[in-house]
């Protein structure tokens, strides 16, 4: 095998792990529960959505032949440093990596230990995470060598014993009103798009340190790596979703989808089970957490112009996570989730935008349609707070969490519509 050959494998690998968090454990289970018969139906769905366009941000920054910072660029500087300063906070150390802390004490160390020791659990668990992460150009490596197989194992064990020995038959009807409907609204809300993105800072740069520094060579060692991550998380999904279909006939849709897993578990492989799930759960977070304090800490540290470097950032990461994964989780995710919902479309639009960058010659394309969705979002927001703006309910698409559509495509054609004096090309291309 050669070195590029390998390297690919382990690119792929990596990918896998950090995309496949505690939640990449959970939901395929409950939208199998509730789909039934038609389980196959909604992991596509949701799998397309959220994967599919996950992978389709990787492939775009490729084709910039750049990270993140490249398919914001047309924003112009001070847009670009904002959305993608509020993109990795939230799904970094504002959010989902002190969220993986919590989520291993609650489903690996409560079911198997019982309540007591939330602050050992965390001291441990970002000791562990900031070891794995100190080291930029390792992260790749410590993912796809060793913990991605651990993981990987551990999801195999559940899922055949799953197949050959179900819980139970299933159920002939969906409980679900709309498969393809829930299938749809959980992948876009899932939001693995925004990962990507940040993902994108650190294989970008880990792949460059590799040696693979010319636009072909990274082209087929990440291309091909996201393949083959891509292929893993449609493996375990379908898997993880059949699991979920088996319990159709015994669960109803108003189970905790957490709790509706472990039932699961338990059923199949008794108390062995429940430890086991906790291992998985606890490496699935560890690997999605290592990836997002390296994408926190490479952004960042590059922000400061490597004044603060890579291991002050992770350290500085790592110690407020621990914090808030003990004190104010839900006020900080109340706090962060906003935010998503805000910069989530226009990372959409530049992601859709940039396939076409060839083409699209003036800047204000990117600008116009880009203000458009974040128009939307900023009214769903102010709604969700209470402010009279119900009104986009009754945009196109709405009903699917895509109101934004329309208003970024008419912004664009105003874009391009209005050419700035002096504009002779964009200078993202």
């Amino acid at each position: 095998m050669s070195r590029m050959t390998k390297d690919i494998w382990i690119m792929g690998l990596a990918l896998f792990s950090m995309f496949f968090g505690a939640g990449s454990v959970i939901f395929p289970v409950y939208l199998g529960m509730g789909a039934a018969n038609q389980w196959f139906l909604g992991f596509n769905i949701f799998f397309w959505v959220d994967i599919g366009i996950a992978m389709l941000a990787i492939f775009v920054m490729l084709l910039r032949d750049s990270d993140v910072e490249g398919v914001m660029a047309p924003l112009g500087r001070v847009a670009e440093i904002l959305m993608i300063s509020a993109i990795i906070l939230c799904i970094g150390p504002m959010l989902a990596i002190p969220r993986t802390g919590a989520t291993v004490y609650e489903m690996a160390v409560v079911p198997v230990f019982g309540r007591g020791g939330l602050w050992l659990t965390s001291i441990i668990y970002f000791g562990l995470v900031l070891a794995l992460s100190i080291r930029e150009s390792a992260i790749v490596d410590i993912l796809g060598k060793f913990l991605t197989p651990a993981l990987f194992a551990g999801l195999v064990i559940l899922i055949v014993k799953g197949v050959v020995g179900p819980i139970g038959p299933i159920a002939e009807a969906p409980l679900m009103s709309n498969v393809f409907e829930e299938g749809l609204i959980a992948g876009y809300q899932a939001m693995d798009v925004l990962g990507a993105l940040a993902f994108g800072v650190l294989i970008v740069r880990i792949a460059a340190s590799k040696g693979y520094t010319s636009y072909a060579d990274k082209m087929k060692v990440i291309g091909l790596g996201s393949i083959i991550g891509g292929a893993g998380l449609f493996m375990v999904y379908c898997g993880l979703t059949y699991l979920g279909a088996t319990g159709s006939g015994i669960f109803s849709l108003d189970i905790n989808p957490g709790q509706l897993l472990v039932e699961i578990i338990s059923r199949l492989l008794d108390q062995t089970g429940v430890v086991l799930l906790g291992i998985v759960i606890a490496l699935a977070c560890l690997t999605t957490a290592v990836a997002l304090v390296g994408a926190s800490a490479s952004y960042f540290s590059r922000l400061s112009g490597y004044k603060i470097s890579y291991r002050a950032v992770a350290i500085l990461v790592c110690v407020f996570s621990a914090f808030i994964s003990n004190i104010g989780l839900s006020a900080i995710i109340s706090f962060a989730a906003p935010i998503l919902v805000f910069v989530f479309p226009g990372a959409l639009v530049m992601i859709f935008l940039t396939l076409f960058h060839k083409r699209i010659r003036n800047v204000n394309v990117y600008r116009f349609a880009t203000a458009g969705a974040l128009l939307v979002s900023t009214l769903e927001v102010a709604a969700s707070l209470g402010a009279p703006t119900g009104f986009i309910s009754v945009l196109p698409l709405s009903h699917y969490g895509f109101a934004w559509v329309l208003p970024a495509a008419l912004g664009g054609l105003a874009g391009h519509l209005v050419k700035r004096r002096g504009q002779r090309d964009n200078p993202g291309n």
